[in-house]
């Protein structure tokens, strides 16, 4: 018996060495390929696995196996498994033998713990870092309205291990105090410092507190630059003609590009417009809130100041004198020789605009009313009028111009009624223009891009036209539109088409210049050019009349295609009874644009008439306190050209047929053409002009 129990001793030492080989193998294996003991469950199983006592044990030798033997082998100790019988134990941990083995007295020595990567995350900031990473993961955040914020905020955070950016050992980062500075003078870029909350860091003084804080400023980061690049007021809030593309931020980008900037304050604020007519309103702002440093120019009182224009032989021009004129042009930013006391027809139709921007009877005679209005040391309409004038750049795109054409484009400003053309950033021409009449037929906000110009257009009449005023005209004369040079057809479903051939008398004149829109609006010829001569010129019903269209064209042309020499004489040539479309192989942007306030060549800030009420609408929406609601887009139904089945009278005689159906194409694809087709195959040149 005792010979057994000598070789049962050995044989339980030998089986223990084995399996403290296994584990340590097992583990070092583990290790070499990766493997990280993380979970509780894990830890428990191997803290249940017995383990020898470690005490001067020498290695098994052959003589444990031998029947002579009289040493018996101490029996190992175990420590207690902790498991889920065992209701004090802590399954996260696992126990460690009592004393570690020397490496000497046991070669096969059990694998060390795998080491914990180090932290990036400072150990003061650890407090923080935890909060923050508890906050982000609570299914209602409170901190971000916009799931795509939410998203970029707690990847943002996870990827820096919640280490706070705004904060570093309870002090303020200057990456903070940049976003702060920058913030709290929101107000210089036409935004609302109130929108964007600054927490009180220096309150905050428990690791809660700096974690609310942080998420707090964060959230007003996404929410600047998101006002700053798109607006505060979605466009659509505004008006159903307006259509400009979407340009939103990415809530990614901007947390990544504001924590890294060397000036976290410049790279916040580089989500404004960068357009220089932008720059020059947020100037003249600064200048109006009496934050210029330039003199306050200041008129006295004294008698009223009329010129008077010259009308024949019955009466001369009357122009008087007075020593305020030249504080007059001063103020009003009048070119010429800076002493004139002149009161000249310059003088009073800068007077005449300034009433208008002030909302004075425009008479052009400096009474002691625009006296006053102009000594106004603060004119609060001015700086509302300059704040939406602001908003609104931020809706156009980023870049206006074609790059492969030297950034041209072209952009027209409705209540200025000016056109112009520019290219490498400097204005290559102008022309006037006339735009749409208020009530009904505005002309609408939009970018697009024009393809082609059309010379001896077809008049396509627009169904507005047809069904509001030649239709009625029909009823009480069947003849007129025969009379007028029209032709009327009629389609399949009882609606009708009216249009007129080209020649000298079209309504489009000889040119039409095409970027399709789904407002079916583009530039034209006319051939009532008395308009022009107008100081306001909305008289259209939504398109915009060109005053001097042969030298647009050319100027247009010579831009897209420089080789081609198209001059003013040779678009007037090609006048016919044909309709000949000249492609531009690559297309030009069209900005049509509402500048109520601007500043011009001189460096003045001119203002012009809300003439379709956009001001007044934005003005009331900016005031009225309903925050973010204003970013919301608002369904709006878009244009139908779908016409009822008409009853004609009798005696109208239509063009097809006599009374025959036609079923032509739309009325978008009589104005722009069918579908683009596939692009040519490679080695073709693209066809430029040719005839329809």
């Amino acid at each position: 018996m005792r010979d057994c129990l000598k070789n049962r001793a050995g044989f339980d030492r030998v089986l223990m060495t084995v399996a403290a080989t296994f584990l340590t193998v097992s583990a070092t294996s583990a290790l070499a390929q990766g493997q990280v003991r993380s979970s509780a469950a894990e830890l428990a199983i191997e803290a249940a696995i017995p383990r020898p006592e470690p005490a001067n044990v020498p290695p098994p030798t052959i003589n444990d196996f031998k029947t002579d033997t009289a040493v018996s082998a101490p029996e190992p100790k175990t420590d207690t498994p902790k498991t889920a019988d065992n209701p004090d134990s802590k399954p996260s941990v696992a126990t460690a033998p009592a004393t570690p083995a020397p490496a000497s007295a046991n070669p096969i020595a059990p694998a060390p713990e795998p080491a914990k990567a180090a932290s990036n995350v400072a150990p003061a900031d650890q407090p923080v870092a935890d909060r923050l990473k508890d906050l982000l993961a609570a299914k209602n955040s409170r901190y971000f309205d916009r799931k795509a914020e939410r998203a970029a905020a707690d990847k943002f955070y996870g990827a820096r291990e919640f280490a706070p950016v705004w904060t570093q050992a309870g002090s303020l980062t200057e990456a903070a105090k940049g976003v702060i500075a920058r913030l709290k003078d929101a107000a210089a870029e036409g935004l609302n410092p109130a929108d964007y909350l600054v927490p009180d860091f220096a309150a905050a003084t428990t690791p809660d507190a700096l974690a609310d804080a942080e998420l707090k400023l964060t959230a007003s980061v996404l929410d600047y630059a998101r006002h700053a690049q798109s607006g505060r007021m979605h466009w659509s809030q505004v008006s159903g003609d307006i259509l400009y593309p979407e340009h939103p931020v990415d809530p990614n980008e901007v947390l990544a590009n504001v924590a890294t900037a060397k000036n976290a304050s410049a790279a916040l604020e580089s989500y404004n417009p960068p357009h220089k007519l932008y720059k020059e309103l947020k100037a003249k702002l600064a200048q109006l809130r009496g934050q210029s440093d330039g003199p306050v120019i200041e008129i006295a009182d004294g008698p009223s100041l009329k010129y008077v224009p010259a009308r024949g032989k019955k009466q001369a021009e009357v122009v008087v004198e007075d020593p305020r004129v030249p504080q007059l042009r001063a103020k009003l930013g009048i070119s010429g020789t800076a002493d004139d006391t002149r009161y000249d027809a310059a003088v009073a139709e800068a007077v005449r605009k300034f009433q208008e921007s002030a909302e004075l009877k425009p008479t052009g005679i400096l009474d002691d009313r625009t006296v006053k209005a102009l000594n106004s040391p603060k004119r609060d309409k001015q700086i509302d009028i300059v704040l939406v004038n602001m908003e609104r750049w931020r809706w156009l795109p980023r870049e206006l111009g074609a790059p492969a054409l030297g950034d041209a484009y072209v952009i027209l400003n409705i209540p200025d009624f000016t056109l112009k053309v520019m290219q490498r950033g400097q204005q290559v021409w102008t022309t006037r223009v006339v735009t749409g009449k208020p009530g009904g037929h505005a002309t609408p906000l939009l970018s697009e891009t024009m393809k082609y110009i059309t010379v001896n257009p077809t008049w396509n009449v627009p169904p507005s036209i047809v069904y509001n005023e030649y239709l009625p005209a029909l009823q009480q004369d069947p003849t007129v539109l025969q009379r007028m040079g029209l032709r009327l057809e009629q389609n399949r479903d009882g609606s009708v088409h009216i249009s007129q051939p080209p020649g000298e008398a079209n309504a489009l004149g000889r040119i039409r210049f095409n970027f399709p829109n789904k407002f079916l609006v583009y530039q034209h010829d006319t051939p009532d050019k008395h308009l022009f001569a107008k100081e306001e010129r909305a008289f259209s019903h939504g398109c915009m009349r060109v005053q001097n269209p042969d030298q647009y064209a050319s100027v247009l042309l010579n831009i897209i295609l420089p080789n081609d020499r198209y001059t003013p004489e040779r678009i007037r040539s090609m006048y016919g009874r044909s309709e000949i479309d000249i492609k531009f192989p690559t297309p030009i942007p069209v900005n049509i644009t509402y500048q109520t306030a601007f500043v011009d060549d001189a460096g003045k800030l001119q203002f012009r008439r809300d003439i379709y009420g956009r001001d007044a609408i934005m003005v009331a929406l900016m005031k009225n306190s309903r925050g973010k609601d204003l970013e919301n887009i608002v369904a709006r139904a878009g244009p139908s050209y779908a016409r009822p089945a008409t009853t004609l009278p009798s005696g109208v005689t239509f063009a097809n047929n006599g009374g025959g159906f036609s079923s032509g194409p739309s009325f978008f694809e009589r104005l722009f053409g069918p579908p683009t087709p596939p692009p040519a195959p490679v080695g073709r040149r693209p066809q430029r002009v040719f005839t329809r």
